[in-house]
């Protein structure tokens, strides 16, 4: 196990050089950052010809990625162009994102792998039309008109919640934000239980359980349910960055200062500290995602062995 957990971090360097390579190159290519700090102006060449030599953007464009790699092994996400520090941004916006996505993920789990089990064991029946009726609509709306319809039913019109979160984003105002960025996510979990449930209910070593009179809940629970979650582990694992990244548009719509909300005044902006930052920090919790995930593997399925 020790030798494979190397081995992954060490595959893991060209990638994440890799990643952060490319979305250094796609950032500079938005535009020139120094002409949107004069507003609407043109900026003095002299003031222009400053800024750039003070945010080093009049080196070549190698040159700045090596310079910003360096940087970043020694905590230095670089100064975003309003004086602000990139990690003091980071300090305020992640613990937020994190608290939503710890909200997400729980109604993942909780509500989609119990509604994945009952339909998978019910296929055919009422209430498994009913469920994937359900999730195929929750997949073909937008999650924009998701959380603008909670929030104008629940925030405005009914009052049981506030229809923006407040700066401190405490978990129990996080619940719809939560549901909201969850939706897609939760009816994606649920339709994969189903299928690895309904195909594993199948499977030779369920049915040697059964004729070896286990009680059904064991079944379920200890062989069933643990050999059908792998799937489901992979896509949730995977999805820890997404939602972490993906929450611009939840985020948003509840006035969440978190990740999405620096990623879009960054991009508007064009603050390219803040972008590259932020999505190098996204690009290593995606890593971190996969390799645990990965591990956990061999937790689900004792035959899963790593050398």
């Amino acid at each position: 196990m020790g030798r494979y957990v190397l081995r992954r971090l060490l595959q893991m360097i060209p990638v994440f050089v890799g990643a952060t390579l490319l979305i250094f190159l796609m950032v500079n290519v938005m535009g020139d950052p120094i002409a949107g700090l004069c507003g609407d102006r043109q900026c003095a060449p002299a003031t222009a010809a400053q800024l750039r030599h003070e945010f080093g953007l009049d080196q070549p464009v190698w040159r700045q990625y090596l310079t910003y790699m360096g940087n970043v092994f020694t905590g230095d996400f670089g100064t975003a162009f309003n004086g602000q520090d990139v990690t003091e941004l980071m300090g305020a916006a992640f613990p937020v994102t994190i608290r939503l996505t710890i909200v997400a993920i729980v109604f993942e789990i909780a509500i989609g792998i119990l509604l994945g089990v009952v339909t998978g064991l019910r296929r055919g029946k009422p209430v498994d039309t009913a469920v994937l009726l359900v999730t195929l609509v929750v997949i073909s709306v937008p999650t924009f008109v998701t959380g603008l319809l909670l929030q104008l039913l629940l925030g405005v019109q009914w009052s049981w919640i506030r229809p923006s979160v407040s700066p401190q984003a405490p978990f129990d105002e996080l619940i719809v934000p939560g549901l909201v960025l969850a939706s897609v996510s939760l009816a994606y979990v649920t339709r994969l239980t189903r299928t690895s449930i309904a195909e594993n209910a199948r499977a030779d070593y369920v049915r040697t359980a059964v004729a070896k009179g286990l009680p059904r809940r064991r079944v379920i629970v200890r062989h069933l349910l643990r050999n059908s979650l792998i799937p489901v582990v992979t896509f949730i694992g995977t999805d820890i960055g997404a939602l972490m990244g993906g929450a611009i548009v939840t985020e948003r719509i509840f006035n969440i200062h978190g990740v999405g909300y620096q990623l879009y005044q960054g991009i508007l902006r064009q603050n390219t500290q803040t972008v590259v930052g932020f999505v190098t920090v996204l690009v290593l919790v995606f890593l971190i995602a996969n390799l645990l995930v990965d591990l956990l593997y061999a937790v689900l399925d004792p035959r899963i062995r790593y050398a």
